[in-house]
C-alpha cells in the first residue's frame, strides 16, 4: 500500500532531481563512514571464514583418525581370530590319520599366517597414517587458535570504530529511508543500478566547468541548456550518471568568464610615405 501510495504522487522533475541528490548525498556520507572502517570488515569475514575452513578441516582429520583406529582394532582382532585358527590346526595335525589331511591343515595353517602378515601390514600403514593425521591436527588447533585470537583482535578493533560511528550511520540510513518514500519506485531503481555501476558510486552528478561532475567529459552548450530547464531527467551519454544542475540543489554558480578582448589585426590602407630625394651632388 506504501509504494503505490508514492507512486500515486505527481513531483515534478526539480523535485525528483533534488530529492535524488539529497540521496546521493545521504548515501556518499555513508560510504566515508564505512572509508574509516577501512578493510577491517573484509579482514574480520576472512578470519571468520579462515576459522570454518581449520574446523571443517580439524574435524575431518578426527574422523580420520577415527576410522582408522577402528580399522586396526579390527585387523586386531582378525589376527586374534587368525592365530587362534592357527592353534586349533596345530591341534588337529597332532591326530592327523593320513598325509593328505597333514598336507590340508597345513595350508590352512599357511593361509591363515600370510593373513596375518596382511593384517599386520595394514595395521603397520594405518599407524604411520594416524601418526600423520595426529601431526596435521595438532598443526590444524595451532591454526585455528591463532585465527581465533586474532580475529578476538580484529573485532574489538571494528567495534570501537563501528560504536563511534554507529549513531550518526543509524540516523543517516533514516534518513535515507525516508527520503526514498519521497521517490517513485522506477527512478529509485534507476538511481540505485547506476550507483551499483558507477566507481565512486556516484549516481547523480552536477556540472563543473562545462563537463560532467562524474567522468569529467566536455557535455555541449545545448545539452548544458537543457539541463538547467529542468524539463527532464538526463544523463551523461558517457558514463550514463544523472546530471543536474548545481543551482536548483543549491550550489553556488560557477563564476562566468569574461571574455578576452580582440586584438584587431587589420593592415593599414594608408600607402607608405615616399622617402625623401637626395639633394644633388655639388
Amino acid at each position: 500500500m506504501a509504494t503505490e501510495k508514492k507512486n500515486d504522487i505527481e513531483r515534478t522533475v526539480e523535485e525528483r532531481l533534488q530529492n535524488l541528490f539529497q540521496l546521493q548525498t545521504y548515501l556518499s556520507e555513508i560510504d566515508r563512514i564505512k572509508t574509516l572502517r577501512g578493510e577491517l570488515p573484509n579482514e574480520v569475514k576472512d578470519l571468520e571464514d579462515e576459522i570454518i575452513r581449520y574446523q571443517t578441516r580439524l574435524d575431518k582429520y578426527q574422523e580420520e583418525i577415527k576410522d582408522l583406529k577402528e580399522f586396526i582394532a579390527r585387523k586386531n582382532g582378525e589376527i586374534a581370530e587368525r592365530k587362534a585358527k592357527i592353534e586349533k590346526y596345530d591341534e588337529q595335525i597332532n591326530n592327523v590319520r593320513n598325509n593328505r589331511e597333514f598336507a590340508f591343515l597345513e595350508k590352512e595353517k599357511e593361509f591363515e599366517g600370510l593373513e596375518i602378515e596382511l593384517a599386520e601390514k595394514n595395521i603397520r600403514e594405518a599407524t604411520e597414517k594416524v601418526e600423520v593425521k595426529t601431526n596435521e591436527v595438532e598443526k590444524a588447533k595451532e591454526g585455528l587458535s591463532d585465527n581465533k585470537h586474532i580475529l578476538e583482535d580484529k573485532k574489538k578493533e571494528l567495534d570501537a570504530i563501528v560504536s563511534e560511528t554507529r549513531v550518526e550511520e543509524e540516523n543517516i540510513r533514516g534518513k535515507v529511508k525516508e527520503l526514498e518514500q519521497k521517490i517513485d519506485d522506477y527512478t529509485l531503481a534507476a538511481f540505485k543500478r547506476i550507483r551499483k555501476n558507477a566507481r565512486n558510486g556516484l549516481a547523480i552528478v552536477t556540472v563543473q566547468r562545462d563537463a560532467c561532475g562524474g567522468c569529467f567529459n566536455r557535455i555541449p552548450p545545448q545539452r548544458q541548456l537543457e539541463i538547467k530547464m529542468h524539463r527532464k531527467v538526463i544523463v551523461c551519454e558517457y558514463c550514463g550518471r544523472i546530471m543536474v544542475d548545481g543551482t536548483l540543489v543549491g550550489l553556488a554558480p560557477e563564476p562566468i568568464k569574461e571574455a578576452a578582448p580582440k586584438v584587431s589585426r587589420r593592415k593599414s590602407t594608408k600607402a607608405a610615405a615616399p622617402a625623401e630625394e637626395q639633394a644633388p651632388e655639388a
